[in-house]
């Protein structure tokens, strides 16, 4: 009698025991976190890390009611921290219910499929954020209106949705740094993902801090709606290659984008701050309006959009140098095949000649094998 070997479970805490199961490792420290609110002893330092900290009550004015702002704070780490938790869990879901299905069905090979992971997870966080912040910014009367992105400045006290968003933002590419490790990326494409992720996380704190939320909102919202394009248009590209256009429209705003970026920066950081008052460097109020502050902001904007700029067109570059090798070698290959076909006529030809000349010998034909007409002659003569 034969036994079937069943499948063994990892070692407890070994990495593919960890990898396996980080999403109910992490959902259950996640739930102790937020037991905490209900006991007394525990409930102050969980507040921190769930709720949203430093908010300031406005009292009523004019033609508007009282409402609650938002500061920020070194408590804010707390809650990226919490919500970097709930976002792994919310990623692993998104994984095994989405798109492992779809991986399934469309039987891609390792590469693809860790592109396909990729963009999907990517396009799925852009989506959500573009309508974030669209809901943030189409509400309000000065969104036409450039001049606001730096008047009354500095901008320490915004919206709860503001806030939530820019601590949603910390808090997703925070959770992408252990899921490199959770998602078993190869060690070629890692470098890539650590360099994306790192200039996110300090572009996005420096606009938070620095209180510059409101180009900062602006700013990722083109951003990301160009981002979106790209990873839809590769998720399709899986599915047919009939996207061409939509990666030509991507093309086209990915400059559109990085020209606006630009503009929108010089404008706010060199013109705009340049005349604002006050002047100077408080760290009490929030205002860093300060001369060294604001060359170093434009120039960290316009080296990341050249440095995108650059390996854009490099990109570029390559699909046109691939598509066109691509095409030349079609053509080769096609004048190869009809140099052949030509070429076969005349072989069959003199191949036939050859035949019909083997039957003859100094012009007289063979008959009955090899024999002459003059031995068929004398052969009938004895007979």
């Amino acid at each position: 009698m034969v036994l079937r070997k069943k499948n063994k479970s990892p070692p407890v805490l070994s990495h593919e025991f960890m990898i396996q199961n980080h999403a109910d490792i992490v959902s259950c420290g996640a739930m102790l976190i937020a037991l905490g609110l209900v006991f007394e002893v525990t409930a102050k330092v969980a507040v921190v890390f769930i709720t949203l900290q430093y908010n300031v009550t406005v009292p009523a004015s004019e033609g508007q009611e009282e409402r609650v702002l938002y500061q920020y704070g070194p408590k804010d780490a707390a809650a990226a921290l919490f919500y970097a938790l709930l976002i792994i869990v919310c990623h692993a879901v998104l994984q095994e219910y989405g798109l492992d299905r779809l991986n399934r069905r469309l039987h891609l090979s390792k590469t693809k499929h860790s592109k396909f992971n990729e963009s999907g997870q990517l396009a799925a966080f852009y989506l959500v954020s573009v309508g974030w912040a669209a809901y943030i910014l189409l509400p309000e009367n000065d969104v036409t209106r450039p001049a606001s992105l730096w008047e009354g400045y500095p901008h320490t006290e915004m919206p709860f949705l503001v806030k939530f968003f820019f601590i949603g933002q910390l808090a997703y590419w925070l959770h992408a740094i252990p899921e490199l490790y959770f998602q078993k990326i190869k060690k070629e494409d890692m470098a890539r993902q650590i360099q994306y992720i790192s200039l996110y996380l300090i572009h996005i704190a420096a606009a938070y801090v620095l209180s510059l939320w409101r180009l900062g909102l602006v700013l990722l919202l083109l951003h990301y709606a160009v981002e979106l394009v790209f990873h839809t248009a590769r998720i399709l590209s899986f599915y047919t290659e009939r996207v061409r256009r939509l990666f030509t429209v991507w093309a086209v705003l990915f400059v559109v984008a990085r020209l606006a970026t630009l503009t929108l920066t010089v404008l706010t950081v060199w013109f705009g701050l340049a005349r604002s008052l006050p002047q100077g460097l408080d760290l009490a109020t929030g205002n860093f309006n300060t001369v060294t502050v604001r060359m170093s902001t434009l120039a960290a904007v316009c080296l990341t959009q050249v440095w995108m700029m650059w390996r854009f067109l490099n990109f570029q570059l390559r699909r046109w140098r691939e598509s066109r090798h691509a095409a030349q070698a079609a053509a080769a290959g096609a004048r190869k095949a009809g140099g052949g076909q030509g070429a076969g006529g005349p072989q069959l030809r003199s191949g036939k000649s050859r035949k019909d000349a083997a039957s003859h010998v100094n012009g007289a034909a063979k008959s009955e094998g090899d024999a002459s007409p003059r031995a068929l002659a004398k052969k009938q003569k004895s007979q």
